[in-house]
């Protein structure tokens, strides 16, 4: 004797949008994995450049200005990820921190403008992520996109070179 039960059309309904949501979870997963694949593979290599534009365009600013110490800005490796700071002397003192994170993706970027008035240090903090394709890099606050290290070497160093934030 054999017993047939009747799914009911709101469970077999249920079912299926389930096994709906389970494809696009598995979409999304492959997606993201080979994302970090991508920038695993190529995102030291951007990190790599950025950092070598950066110093090739610091020692041309500092060239520029050959004699003027308060001009005397030194780049400076930084942490086993490739990251680099980017000091600025007084009297318009200023910094960047510029810290890798290939597992997240991301580029964390610390501003740091000292005040000759006594007040407190100014600073600006912000994130710079891979975008798709690990040669694009984005800035998480505004969503300017850099497509190349020159673009994002002029608009990190900008602030720094001139010791006034943005």
């Amino acid at each position: 004797m054999s017993t047939t039960v009747a799914i009911d059309t709101w469970i077999k309904r249920l079912a299926d949008d389930e096994r709906v949501r389970d494809a696009v979870r598995l979409e999304a997963d492959e997606t993201a994995s080979r994302r970090a694949d991508l920038v695993r593979r190529n995102g030291q290599r951007l990190i790599d450049e950025l950092r070598a534009v950066v110093t090739r365009d610091v020692e041309a600013f500092r060239a520029e200005f050959p004699e003027d110490r308060s001009r005397d800005v030194v780049a400076s490796a930084s942490g086993p990820d490739g990251g680099f700071v980017i000091r600025k002397p007084e009297p318009a003192a200023a910094s960047l921190t510029v810290t890798p994170n290939l597992d997240a993706a991301t580029i964390a970027c610390h501003f740091r403008f000292m005040l000759s008035d006594g007040l407190p240090p100014r600073e600006d903090r912000f994130d710079v992520t891979f975008a798709g394709d690990p040669a694009v890099l984005r800035h998480n606050g505004t969503g300017q996109v850099y497509t190349t290290a020159e673009a994002l070497s002029e608009f990190l160093l900008v602030p720094v070179l001139t010791g006034r934030c943005r």
